[in-house]
């Protein structure tokens, strides 16, 4: 097992309806040292790629992409859920369901902060169905940037979007993927990697 599988088992609550839950350590309280051994394993993974940006979308995968574009040593740009009277000039949309929940988003980004120079690192907590992930690809596809590859903390092997983003060609890594949760036992079944 490694650092993150064991923390999961150690600290990850597994619900009824294929739900994990992580938010004591990952995605509402965030345990920082965890946090940088994530930004550095994804900069290990994708460390011969010319990264320019790190593109995420809001909100749980702001922090750790945080830690992933300082292993870089670049700028962090993330796709928002909501146009706020801040936002102006001309942006990037894409349209995005949730899993978690069970709504869909337009998401936008500026069209100030990408461009065809981009060589974009996206990163994101979990993967199940692919959605947010393609509608940061679409965006980063508008912009005429390149994607150089895709991070993700716990992908959901058992749901259909790593299929999905692996059968486009690019370069997805998943630093935990899980096969299988039981919520009455608690039990979470890990691919080997």
């Amino acid at each position: 097992m490694n650092f993150l599988e064991e923390r999961i088992v150690k600290d990850g609550i597994v619900k009824p309806g294929n739900v994990l839950k992580v938010d004591s350590f990952l995605n509402h309280q965030m345990d920082i040292s965890l946090m940088e051994e994530i930004g550095r394993e994804f900069k290990r993974r994708f460390a011969d790629k010319p990264v320019t940006k790190v593109l995420t979308i809001e909100a749980s995968g702001i922090g750790i992409a945080c830690f992933v574009a300082k292993e870089f040593g670049v700028p962090l740009v993330f796709a928002k859920k909501s146009k706020s009277i801040n936002i102006d000039g001309e942006m990037f949309v894409a349209e995005v369901e949730s899993f978690t929940h069970k709504n869909r988003n337009q998401v936008i980004v500026s069209k100030r902060f990408l461009s065809p120079e981009d060589h974009l690192l996206i990163i994101d907590d979990f993967l199940a169905n692919g959605c947010a992930l393609q509608g940061l690809i679409s965006i980063a596809e508008s912009a005429g940037a390149t994607v150089e590859g895709l991070g993700i903390v716990i992908e959901k092997g058992f749901q259909i979007g790593g299929r999905v983003i692996r059968n486009l060609g690019y370069q997805l890594e998943s630093l935990a993927i899980i096969d299988g949760m039981d919520a009455e036992t608690g039990t979470i079944t890990f691919r080997e990697q």
